[in-house]
């Protein structure tokens, strides 16, 4: 059974705004403050035309300041996303999806997003160690990771030590088991022999004779 983690940078305003989608459990926040006030409207449709000139030509100064933030999140909320997808590679069991906002000018903006990434151990200690690399690498891979992606990365971190651990331990019961085949006391079969040979006493007592 795979298990999936989400990491992305979900916005920490989503408590207070009905978001666009249902929010799965073990998510990764941004830290990056919210874009705007919970009055903007949110939509699973986004309109994100940012060319409509006529959309924001009546709007207040306030109006026009929050469309700034707006647009700026979007921007950094995409490029969190794409960062975590370019560094996931196969492990990525989904594409980023998003939560979006609607501004004043009736375009809906990012806020939020996430990539679901499988962070099931390999089949082998050696194999859980790789994936453990990819997914710390794709957690702390956007220019400012969240406290929640760098626990994403201390997760797997943890993965790869029990592995390295696993992996040991099968290391030292291969080498006992050649250490306890055959031939494979502190000496050779040949020094064996050799050394049974001198401690047989002989048949008949050697006998010396020396002619002067």
């Amino acid at each position: 059974m795979h298990t999936t983690m989400s990491i992305g940078a979900i916005s920490p305003s989503s408590a207070s705004q009905p978001p666009a989608r249902a929010t799965p459990p073990a998510q990764v926040t941004s830290s990056v403050t919210p874009a705007g006030p919970a009055s903007a409207s949110t939509s699973s449709s986004p309109n994100t035309n940012f060319s409509g000139s006529d959309s924001v030509t009546n709007l207040t100064p306030e109006a026009l300041a929050l469309v700034a933030q707006l647009k700026a999140r979007d921007t950094e909320v995409r490029q969190h996303e794409q960062a975590h997808m370019a560094t996931a590679g196969g492990l990525a069991t989904s594409g980023a999806s998003y939560t979006y906002q609607r501004g004043p000018n009736g375009v809906d903006y990012a806020i939020g997003g996430e990539v679901h990434i499988d962070t099931s151990p390999g089949r082998t200690p050696q194999e859980t160690i790789e994936r453990a690399h990819t997914i710390q690498a794709a957690a702390l891979a956007p220019a400012d990771p969240s406290g929640a992606d760098r626990a994403v990365a201390a997760q797997a971190a943890q993965l790869e030590l029990q592995a390295r651990a696993e992996l040991a331990t099968e290391q030292l019961e291969q080498a006992a088991a050649r250490l306890s085949g055959p031939g494979s006391g502190s000496e050779s079969g040949d020094a064996a022999k050799v050394r049974r040979t001198y401690e047989t006493p002989p048949l008949v007592p050697p006998k010396l004779d020396i002619y002067a």
